[in-house]
């Protein structure tokens, strides 16, 4: 199946040489996210041209010296992403208070520091995507860019397709109202089914509250793609990056932001269609961003 461009997600995808927000440009190290970067600073473990920080309102360039808990940032590179098979009974959080293994501890030495965009629960599997860059995933974890996540969920009960129409325009469960969800059955045994789920926004635990919701408990869930991007063949455990110039064209930018001759990869495809609802010394000082979601980082 063709690979095709998706509409932009207004993300640069090279790192700018113009003076940026210091929270943004530790973000885009993979550090963290803006949000973190600011708690940071207040906690006094960020330096800019050996001189402790006291604000984020401030903007750095390439040519100042940053330093995070006295390790320097190094250069910003372009943002990369891989596909990760999360494999069940992992955590996908940067430390876990009950000693849990985490994914970032059985991720190859090779790979960078990286961050992940989104999560699966513990019990859950499939793809999950990593990147090195704290603004690429800040963009494509958002509703407003429009990547659909689709899983293969196997629930308990004998399932009523009436029930899975009810779900598709939302739902509103215990005050939380879930926006659109396509949910199809596909096979029916004595005891159990087996779903297509597919959503946008990626609420903790969604896909598990709306099928609880319907009455059908999930017993296994597998998601199969995020945005354009398959799990495919990718076995538990596997890594694999996306080649830059899939990356480009998936985030909608111009032809000469390609490289490589804008090769295609096997793990990308159209993006499923859902009804969707409207919807949000010392340096320069900048305006100050706030923003509403943390991440998780690799130590």
């Amino acid at each position: 199946m063709k690979n095709r461009p998706q509409k932009s997600t207004g993300f640069s995808f090279t790192p700018s040489e113009k003076p940026e927000r210091i929270a943004k440009r530790i973000a885009r190290a993979g550090i963290c996210s803006r949000r973190e970067a600011e708690v940071y600073i207040a906690d006094g473990r960020v330096k800019v041209n050996g001189v402790l920080l006291e604000s984020p309102a401030f903007t750095v360039t390439e040519s100042d010296i940053i330093e995070v808990d006295n390790v320097r940032l190094s250069k910003a590179e372009p943002p990369r992403l891989w596909r990760y098979h999360k494999p069940r009974g992992l955590v996908v959080s940067n430390k876990d208070e009950k000693g849990r293994d985490t994914i970032f501890t059985k991720l190859p030495e090779s790979l960078p520091r990286v961050i992940s965009i989104g999560r699966l629960d513990i019990d859950s599997e499939g793809l999950l995507l990593l990147t090195n860059d704290g603004e690429l995933a800040r963009h494509l974890e958002l509703p407003a860019t429009g990547w659909t996540r689709k899983y293969r969920v196997r629930v308990h009960g004998r399932v009523e397709e009436a029930k899975l129409e009810e779900i598709a325009e939302g739902v509103n469960i215990d005050g939380v109202q879930y926006g659109p969800i396509l949910a199809r059955l596909d096979t029916q045994k004595n005891s159990n089914a087996w779903l297509t789920v597919a959503i946008k926004e990626g609420r903790n635990r969604e896909v598990r509250n709306i099928m609880e919701y319907l009455g059908y408990p999930v017993t296994r869930l597998l998601r199969l793609s995020y945005g354009p991007f398959l799990l495919g063949k990718l076995e538990a455990g596997g890594v694999e990056e996306v080649k830059p110039s899939v990356l480009a064209q998936q985030l909608g930018l111009p032809s000469d932001a390609i490289d490589a001759k804008g090769e295609k990869q096997a793990g990308s495809a159209p993006k499923l269609r859902l009804k969707t609802k409207p919807s949000g010394q010392k340096a320069t000082p900048a305006n100050r961003n706030k923003h509403k979601q943390q991440r998780p980082r690799r130590p």
